[in-house]
């Protein structure tokens, strides 16, 4: 008896700690502008997925093998990154660790991390979006707006009251306005810096003159 009761809680024990892994493990990040992405993005592309494969990146403390999922991708443009085309992209394998997954044959806006050995790592923190849902204003902002407020800091509100602290800052209201971090304000509006130093949401056919009014603010 006292041998059951024991096992039973060894087996108890290990199933406690499994589920203490997983929580550990949980994928947790915070919601980022477009702009953002772009802005502290080590690569910004347009690509189209063309396959996949699970590869081994190594292994675990307990000598379990740890594998990535390689997208193989066409690069159709590159808005931010390094001189030569990307084919290929690396992501972790399950999205518990903040693993990517994207379908064959669909194009993305794909923002990502490019590590010391030259590969392009993606997580779900991340920017990553079909390009079809992507806005007229999100498409051109990729060449002509976000890189000029790459300098000014977007303050994301999460509950009211909030407040901006400096003059550089915009503050990101869709989330208190429309529960969404996919709003008006990132779909439609880039904070860019304006001819005296300080920061305003901008939204425009054109891009902004170097002395614009934030006459256009949501």
């Amino acid at each position: 008896m006292t041998w059951t009761v024991n096992s039973c809680f060894v087996t108890l024990a290990i199933l406690f700690l499994w589920r203490v892994e997983e929580v550990a493990e949980a994928c947790s990040c915070s919601p980022v502008h477009p702009q953002q992405a772009f802005c502290t993005s080590d690569v910004v592309i347009r690509a189209k997925v063309v396959g996949q494969q699970e590869v081994e990146i190594g292994t675990n403390i307990y000598g379990n093998p740890i594998n990535d999922i390689k997208y193989e991708i066409k690069q159709l443009k590159m808005f931010k990154g390094p001189s030569q085309d990307i084919d290929a992209i690396y992501t972790a394998s399950s999205s518990t660790v903040c693993g990517v997954t994207l379908d064959t044959g669909k194009e993305y806006l794909i923002t990502g991390r490019l590590n010391s050995d030259g590969k392009v790592h993606v997580t779900l923190c991340q920017f990553i979006q079909p390009w079809e849902e992507l806005t007229e204003t999100q498409k051109k902002s990729l060449t002509q707006r976000y890189e000029m407020g790459c300098d000014c800091k977007i303050t994301r509100c999460a509950f009211i009251p909030c407040m901006i602290r400096s003059p550089v800052e915009c503050l990101w209201t869709d989330w208190v306005i429309g529960k969404t971090v996919n709003g008006d304000q990132a779909k439609h509006f880039a904070c860019v810096k304006r001819s005296d130093g300080s920061c305003a949401w901008y939204r425009g056919a054109a891009p902004p003159k170097k002395d614009f009014l934030d006459i256009e603010d949501p």
